[in-house]
């Protein structure tokens, strides 16, 4: 059954069709936070039914994105979506889990990337969503999740690529335990703030490949008012299009 949502103040029509997924502001944010130039070449991991593709080749019209996606019927629901918004030449969805050879070697031969992106799964075990689609989506099977995904996208960007994660903060510092081996310096930590004065829930990760220094705490995005109407600032990514700066 399809399901069409306007993201992006309608700049983007993204068919969720029977996932069991509707589109949140995560893949949303990942997108805008990725600082892609025109000619540029993106790989993400986990790009479902392409959302966050999509929403970066929204904003940055000069650029192609690469999406791996393990679920065939997502993928083939991402190459779609892209098609459904003119942009069918610019994106490319391989159908495979980062783990087998043959989807590293397919991804390799469509770069070299400048910048990679994923929202891997984040929910630990016992804290299954109920919807199926939600627990491929969002479910990290073991302990440790983080790490591979890392190391797959690191491998495939260029030096100086950047690699972007939106992630919740209790799998920071295996995130920047993997980044150190995979050699991403410099990493900044965004963190996405529900509230004022409110603990993140997410957290914006980035880091460059070959850079060096230490971790940066960036003052991060408020994302709602008292009234729970989102901010000026969270309004201007997820309405408007437009890029979330980490520098």
């Amino acid at each position: 059954m399809s399901r069409i949502e306007a993201l992006l103040g309608g700049k983007v029509l993204i068919d969720q069709g029977g996932a069991g997924l509707r589109a949140t502001i995560e893949p949303v944010l990942l997108a805008a936070s990725v600082a892609a130039e025109p000619g540029e070449v993106v790989l993400e991991a986990g790009a479902g039914v392409g959302t966050a593709a999509l929403c970066l080749l929204a904003r940055c019209p000069d650029v192609r994105v690469v999406g791996v996606e393990r679920e065939a019927d997502q993928a083939m629901a991402a190459e779609a979506n892209a098609a459904r918004n003119g942009w069918g030449a610019r994106f490319v969805a391989i159908a495979g889990d980062i783990a087998d050879r043959a989807t590293a070697r397919a991804a390799a031969s469509l770069g070299p990337f400048q910048h990679a992106m994923a929202n891997p799964p984040w929910f630990a075990a016992g804290t299954r969503p109920e919807d199926a689609a939600r627990r491929v989506a969002k479910h990290a099977p073991d302990e440790g999740s983080v790490a591979p995904w890392v190391a797959f996208l690191a491998r495939r960007i260029a030096p100086r690529g950047t690699l972007t994660l939106v992630l919740p903060p209790a799998l920071l510092p295996e995130a920047l335990t993997a980044f150190a081996r995979s050699g991403l310096g410099a990493p900044l930590l965004f963190p996405l703030w529900p509230r004022q004065g409110e603990a993140a829930k997410r957290l914006i990760l980035a880091g460059r490949k070959g850079a060096r220094g230490g971790c940066r705490i960036l003052p991060g995005l408020v994302l709602h008012w008292e009234d729970g109407r989102y901010t000026d600032a969270a309004e201007s990514a997820l309405r408007h299009g437009e890029a979330v700066t980490l520098a």
